[in-house]
């Protein structure tokens, strides 16, 4: 509790009273086989057995899908995992094992910043399960394929791949430090840690605001680390904050903090926390809209994979710091849970394409994946009923 000061605590101490504890405890046992119930019909509905499912289609009633080396593509298998982990059924585990074996070769593929989300998602969670020594060696393959992105003129692993005059970096990016750290413990070689904490500060300098908001994309010269331009990416504007955005950046700072205990990781995580918690734009039930600045507030959507993410990382954040904050937090992620598990948001049974939560966003301003179901809405929004059963992590 040392690495926080007094001053800053009591600021941390102030969310309103959104975060009130929810009169009904989550049953996260009926969630979960609800969850289970859910992915068993969307392996049945998975037709193209060489493909990961990526959303659905309600007016052609079908999955759309994507190539593995699409960047959710480790989110199907990884959340088969957690629902194998937690309801034992063996045809969960069958169809886990069977996209990992599709999902192998992007072991090599250095063409992405994501990864992480591919395989650490899918054969990391395989590891946890199961330590085989194959997985172990796909995941340290995995970690050498991202670490060939990293510049060390701009500190940071290179988000899109543009012009040679460009360097992009995304706040997503922070997502796919985890492998990187990972890689570290498991092999003794830091320069898988050294990578990910340059890019981590990096991001820490660069991408944040004064008042803590983030943008969601930076453009820098290769050659020199400066900023080109900043870029609104899947936000409504350059300037506004788009929610996935905060989500990512609250879930990698915490993760961060996991693994190096710096302590202006936990204190940036408690901040992007507290931004979110504390926005007049943030509706009561804690699900919020696509964008903190969107037009039209309070009619436009809202982004349940926002929301999934925000749970997991506040639940893994409430371990982290002093007791009234850890409940104030732990009572906001089960207020967003029980929200995502009730019928607004989890889809009936059978239906959805077999994806378990309705109403997420995934890029507005391109126009697509608009008010649709998504595989990291479920894999974040399960991960969280996972970690609220145990808080332990």
């Amino acid at each position: 509790m040392n690495h926080i000061s007094k001053g800053f605590l009591l600021i941390c101490l102030s969310v309103f009273c959104a975060c009130a504890k929810t009169d009904k405890l989550l049953d996260v046992s009926t969630a979960m086989e609800n969850a289970a119930s859910q992915y068993a019909c969307m392996k049945s509905l998975l037709v193209e057995r060489d493909r990961f499912p990526k959303t659905y289609n309600p007016y052609l009633d079908r999955l759309q899908t994507s190539a593995s080396d699409w960047w959710c593509s480790g989110f199907y298998p990884g959340t088969l995992f957690y629902l194998y982990e937690a309801t034992g059924k063996p045809e969960l585990l069958e169809e886990a094992q069977r996209m990992l074996a599709l999902l192998e070769k992007e072991q090599y593929n250095t063409e992405t910043h994501d990864i992480g989300f591919m395989m650490y998602c899918s054969y990391g969670n395989a590891y946890r399960i199961n330590p085989r020594p194959e997985y172990r060696d796909i995941l340290i393959q995995s970690a050498n394929s991202l670490i060939t992105r990293f510049n060390p003129k701009v500190g940071c692993i290179k988000s899109h791949n543009r012009k040679p005059e460009e360097f992009v970096v995304i706040i997503d990016n922070m997502m796919n430090l985890e492998l990187l750290f990972w890689a570290t413990q498991a092999t003794g070689d830091s320069t898988y840690h050294h990578i990910a904490v340059s890019h981590a500060n990096t991001t820490l300098k660069n991408h944040f605001r004064p008042d803590n908001s983030l943008y969601h994309a930076l453009n820098y010269n290769p050659e020199t680390g400066a900023i080109n331009h900043y870029i609104s990416g899947q936000g409504c504007s350059e300037h506004s904050v788009w929610a996935r955005g905060q989500a990512w950046g609250l879930y990698g700072y915490t993760m961060t903090y996991r693994f190096t205990k710096d302590s202006k990781y936990l204190n940036q995580a408690i901040k992007i926390a507290e931004f979110q918690l504390n926005h007049p734009n943030m509706p009561e039930d804690l699900i919020p809209y696509w964008d903190y600045d969107a037009p039209g507030i309070p009619n436009t959507l809202r982004d349940a994979s926002a929301a999934a993410i925000n749970a997991s990382g506040l639940l893994e954040l409430s371990q982290y710091v002093p007791d009234e904050l850890s409940k104030q937090y732990r009572n906001s992620a089960e207020s967003i849970l029980q929200t995502l598990s009730s019928s607004q948001y989890t889809a009936s049974s059978g239906t959805n394409g077999g994806f378990i939560l309705k109403h997420s966003a995934g890029n507005i301003p391109a126009m697509t994946e608009i008010d649709v179901p998504l595989t990291y809405a479920d894999y974040y929004y399960v991960e969280a009923l996972k970690r609220y059963q145990s808080l332990s992590f």
